[in-house]
């Protein structure tokens, strides 16, 4: 069952230092065989995942947790490939350009913050294999907060706005924040698995294994979707356009390619 984000408040001795740091990676695979169908990949690849939509999707999760945007920074590459970097606040920002209370204030972790040592980035990185026709396009996320914000608010958010066929996440919790009687907190809410910060739909969809070491505060789990579509993964006229044998060399293919990238490591060809 999910972990109840509610909490029994901590007075605290000043601000809270612990530092929360979510990274994780998302793979979407493809086929597009032909120079045709590589071209239409390229075109999905800089509509779907160009800067101006990763801040945007950036911005919507800065929203979800009240942070204040402090600044941009946003790149796309040629022929493909973007960056986005946010400078955020995670406390109103007043007129002196720096918080204007140590109260908390609005809860922040999205996509790349500095003040109070908060960071958010996100890089891309699409790859096409130039013999057997797989392309994979993967996105590097880094949140890191520090405070009473946990970047796992905008996990769900994040996952369903990129659908990918492989997520890969590493959650930690560093330092220590030491209350008013003296005694030193190394976390501040309740967490035994990342799973439990997921929606249902995202926990049925994906098949899920967890490596955690919980004396350290240190969660990983790997998601890899259950079922597989053939015309999900096509370019051009989609499966109707292929023969029997076609479909199931293509489909072998793409299972080839999410187990090495799920178990992270070569396997032998089927």
């Amino acid at each position: 069952m999910p972990v109840s984000s509610a909490m029994k408040k901590i007075s605290l001795e000043g601000f809270n230092n612990l530092t929360k740091t979510l990274s994780f990676n998302i793979y979407d695979i493809c086929y597009a065989n032909t120079p045709a169908h590589k071209r239409e990949y390229i075109e999905y690849i800089n509509g779907a995942y160009n800067a101006e939509r990763l801040t945007q999707i950036l911005t919507d999760v800065c929203n979800i947790i009240d942070a204040t945007i402090l600044n941009i920074a946003r790149q796309d590459y040629e022929p493909l490939g973007a960056s986005v970097t946010m400078l955020i606040a995670e406390e109103e920002v007043g007129p002196s350009g720096m918080p204007n209370t140590a109260s908390p204030g609005p809860l922040p972790e999205t996509v790349v913050g500095h003040l109070d040592k908060s960071h958010v980035t996100v890089h891309t990185y699409p790859e096409s294999h130039p013999d057997n026709g797989i392309s994979t396009f993967r996105a590097d996320i880094d949140v890191s907060t520090c405070g009473r914000v946990s970047p796992l608010k905008a996990l769900n958010y994040l996952i369903h706005s990129f659908e990918s066929d492989i997520v890969i996440m590493d959650y930690r919790v560093r330092g220590f924040t030491r209350d008013v009687r003296g005694r030193k907190h190394f976390i501040d809410h309740k967490i035994n698995s990342i799973q439990n910060f997921l929606s249902r739909d995202t926990r049925e969809r994906y098949q899920m294994v967890d490596v955690n070491v919980y004396q350290e505060n240190i969660f990983h789990t790997k998601m890899r979707l259950k079922d597989l579509a053939l015309d999900d993964y096509m370019f051009g006229g989609g499966e109707k356009a292929l023969k029997d044998a076609e479909k199931r060399k293509i489909s072998r293919q793409v299972e080839h390619e999410i187990m090495e990238i799920f178990s992270g490591r070569n396997l032998p060809k089927r």
